[in-house]
C-alpha cells in the first residue's frame, strides 16, 4: 500500500477573543465592549485589572497586544502579558506563550520553552495544546523523536473533536507511525475532520480514496474538491490530476487547467508541471513550446526532478529554445542526482556521444546501470551495447561508482 508522508499539522493559531469570565466580574464590562469593536474602552477596563495580577485579565490584554486591538500591535508586549498569565496557571496564556516561543513572535525562537508551555497547558486538558505537544514528540523538537507519545497527545486532543488533532490522529494511523497501520482506522479520523470543514484531512482523505486497492475516484474527487475550494494547494493539484486523467470525473482539460493555475499560484511544483505539459502536449490549449519552457523552468528552479528532466529534454531537441547539449546536460543532472531514472537515462546518453559533456563511457554505464535498477525500462539495453566498447576495467570502476551512487551526490 503506498505510503503519504506528512508533517502532521499543530494548531498554532492563536486565541483571538477575550477569555470567557465565569460569574459576574468586572471584565464583563471590557466583554462587552470587546464585543461590540470598542477596542479602546475595552482596554481602559482590562489593563488596571491585569496590572492588578488578574490572569484572565492579562490573557486579555495579551490577546489585544498581539492583535492590535485598541493599541498598537505588539508581540513583545504580548508575550510579556501572556507570561504573567501563564505563570497563574491560565492555560490559554500558557498555550500562546507556546506558540509565540514556536514561531519567535516577541520572543526568540525556543523549541525548548515551546515545549515547556505546551505540556502545562496540555496537561490541563486543553486541545491545541496538547496537539502541539504531540507535533513536539512527532518531529523531535526538543525531545527526542517518539511517534507513539505523538500518538497518545493527538489522541486526547482529537477526542475533544479538534479537527487538526483527528487529521493528525487519522495520518498516524495511515503511515504506521506510532501505531499499527489500520487504513479503517485512518480514515475514521479523517472524515472527523473533514466533516468539519479542515481541508487538509479532505484532501488527505481523497488521497485515502485513490491509494486504497479498490480504488474510489469518485469518492476522491468529492473530498478533493472541498479541500480545493477552500484553497488548498494539494487539493487543487489533485482535483486537477483527476480532471486531467478522467477519474472519477469526466476527461476535462480546461478544467483541469483552471486548477492546475490556482494550484501554481499556491506554489504547488506539481501543478506547475501538469501545466507545462499540456502545453508541451497541446492537451486543451494550443501547443505551446515557449509557455510549456516557462512553467517547466518555474518549477525547475525549485527542484522538481520531473520538470529538470523535461526542460533537459527540450533543450536536448531544440522545442522551444535553441537546442543546447550543455544546458540539456545541466537540467538532466539535476534531476538525476535526486534519483530520477529517466534523466539518469538521459544523461548515460549523452557520456555516450559526449553531448554537453565529455565522452565519457564509464559515467554513461554508470548513470544507465542506476536508472536501470530505479526501474527505467530502455537503460540496461543501452547500458549492454556500451559494454562492448569498454574495457573490464572500466566496467568495474563504473559498477563501483553505480553502487556508491546515492541521490543527492554529485557524479
Amino acid at each position: 500500500m503506498p505510503k503519504m508522508i506528512v508533517r502532521a499539522l499543530a494548531a498554532i493559531l492563536l486565541m483571538s477573543s477575550f477569555a470567557a469570565p465565569v460569574g459576574a466580574t468586572p471584565l464583563d464590562d471590557a466583554n462587552a465592549a470587546a464585543d461590540s469593536g470598542d477596542y479602546a474602552k475595552a482596554m481602559q477596563l482590562v489593563r488596571p485589572l491585569a496590572e492588578q495580577g488578574d490572569p484572565a485579565a492579562q490573557y486579555d490584554l495579551g490577546v489585544m497586544y498581539y492583535a492590535g486591538q485598541g493599541v498598537s500591535r505588539d508581540a513583545v508586549e504580548a508575550a510579556r502579558w501572556f507570561g504573567k498569565a501563564a505563570e497563574q496557571g491560565d492555560l490559554n496564556a500558557q498555550y500562546n506563550l507556546g506558540v509565540l516561543y514556536d514561531h519567535g513572535l516577541g520572543v526568540a525562537q525556543n523549541d525548548t520553552e515551546a515545549l515547556k508551555w505546551y505540556r502545562k497547558s496540555a496537561e490541563q486538558g486543553y486541545a491545541p495544546a496538547e496537539t502541539n505537544l504531540g507535533g513536539m514528540y512527532d518531529h523531535g523538537r526538543a525531545v527526542p523523536l517518539d511517534h507513539a507519545e505523538a500518538l497518545r497527545w493527538y489522541r486526547k486532543a482529537a477526542e475533544q473533536g479538534l479537527a487538526p488533532a483527528q487529521f493528525n490522529l487519522g495520518a498516524m494511523y495511515y503511515n504506521g507511525q506510532g501505531v499499527a497501520q489500520d487504513t479503517a482506522e485512518a480514515m475514521n479520523w479523517c472524515r472527523k475532520a473533514a466533516e468539519q470543514g479542515f481541508a487538509m484531512a479532505q484532501n488527505y482523505l481523497g488521497q485515502i480514496y485513490v491509494d486504497a486497492p479498490a480504488q474510489d475516484y469518485a469518492e476522491a474527487v468529492k473530498w478533493f474538491r472541498k479541500a480545493a475550494e477552500q484553497g488548498n494547494a494539494d487539493g487543487q493539484l489533485n482535483l486537477g490530476l483527476r480532471y486531467e486523467n478522467g477519474e472519477g470525473v469526466p476527461q476535462n482539460y480546461a478544467e483541469a487547467m483552471k486548477w492546475y493555475r490556482l494550484a501554481a499560484d499556491n506554489g504547488k511544483l506539481g501543478a506547475m508541471y501538469g501545466i507545462a505539459l499540456m502545453y508541451d502536449n497541446g492537451e486543451g490549449v494550443a501547443q505551446d513550446f515557449g509557455e510549456a519552457i516557462n512553467w517547466y523552468r518555474r518549477a525547475a528552479e525549485h527542484g522538481f526532478p520531473p520538470a529538470e528532466s523535461n526542460l533537459g529534454l527540450m533543450y536536448q531537441s531544440g522545442k522551444g529554445v535553441p537546442q543546447d547539449y550543455a544546458e540539456a546536460a545541466n537540467w538532466y543532472r539535476k534531476a538525476a542526482e535526486q534519483g530520477l531514472p529517466t534523466a539518469q537515462a538521459n544523461l548515460g546518453n549523452l557520456y555516450i556521444g559526449g553531448r554537453g559533456v565529455p565522452l565519457d563511457r564509464v559515467h554513461a554505464y554508470m548513470w544507465l546501470s542506476v536508472a536501470a535498477a530505479r526501474g527505467d525500462p530502455n537503460a540496461e539495453k543501452i547500458q549492454q551495447r556500451v559494454a562492448k566498447a569498454m574495457t573490464q576495467a572500466e566496467i568495474t570502476e563504473a559498477q563501483r561508482l553505480a553502487a556508491e551512487w546515492k541521490p543527492g551526490a554529485a557524479h
